[in-house]
C-alpha cells in the first residue's frame, strides 16, 4: 500500500487509459500519456510529480521505480473499474475523492456556471429541465445532472464511494 498525504497526480499509461476518465470522474488529476516511449512516460512522471498507472510489468524494472524515485501501479485486469477499485483500496484514496469536479475529457478544474450564462451552449431541453451546471474552463464543455452523471453515480455506488450530490 503506497502512503499519501496529499492527493497523488497521475500518469495514465494508453494500456489503462479507460482509467483516466474514472479517476477524474472521482475529483483527481490523471493525465493521459500519449504514444511515446517507456522513458519519455517515467521522464515526464519524475518531472511532474506523477504516478505512473499501467499494465506494463517492465516499466517495475527500471531503476528510476526500484530506487523508489517513482511509483508505478501495476494492474492485472484490462477492466478498469476493477483496476479503480484496486488502485481506490492500494493507496487509500477514499479521504480525496471530490466527485465531478475536473473535466472528464481534458482533465482540468470544473467551475460552477451561471444557467443564465449557457442559452446558447446548452440544448433548450436541458437548458429548461436542469438547474446546476458546471463548465470547464479550458475546454469549454458544460456538465449537467443527465443521463451519463446517472451512469457515473451508478459506477460510484458500485465502487463503494460517498459522494457529492452536486453536477
Amino acid at each position: 500500500m503506497f502512503a499519501v498525504s496529499e492527493p497523488p497526480r497521475f500518469l495514465v499509461d494508453q494500456n489503462v487509459g479507460k482509467l483516466a476518465v474514472y479517476l477524474r470522474m472521482l475529483g483527481f488529476d490523471a493525465r493521459r500519456f500519449g504514444n511515446g516511449s517507456d522513458r519519455q512516460l517515467l521522464s515526464e512522471a519524475l518531472a511532474e510529480g506523477r504516478v505512473i498507472l499501467t499494465r506494463d510489468h517492465l516499466l517495475r524494472e527500471r531503476r528510476l521505480v526500484k530506487k523508489g524515485n517513482l511509483k508505478v501501479m501495476l494492474f492485472e485486469t484490462e477492466v478498469a473499474e476493477d483496476q479503480l477499485r484496486q488502485l481506490l483500496s492500494d493507496m487509500a484514496l477514499h479521504s480525496f475523492i471530490l466527485p465531478f469536479s475536473r473535466c472528464i475529457e481534458c482533465n482540468y478544474p470544473l467551475y460552477p456556471v451561471m444557467k443564465e450564462t449557457l442559452s446558447e451552449k446548452v440544448p433548450p431541453y436541458v437548458y429548461q429541465n436542469q438547474t446546476e451546471f458546471k463548465e470547464c474552463h479550458h475546454c469549454g464543455r458544460v456538465f449537467w445532472k443527465g443521463s451519463h452523471w446517472q451512469a457515473m453515480q451508478e459506477v460510484l455506488n458500485r465502487l463503494g464511494v460517498d459522494n457529492n450530490p452536486s453536477c
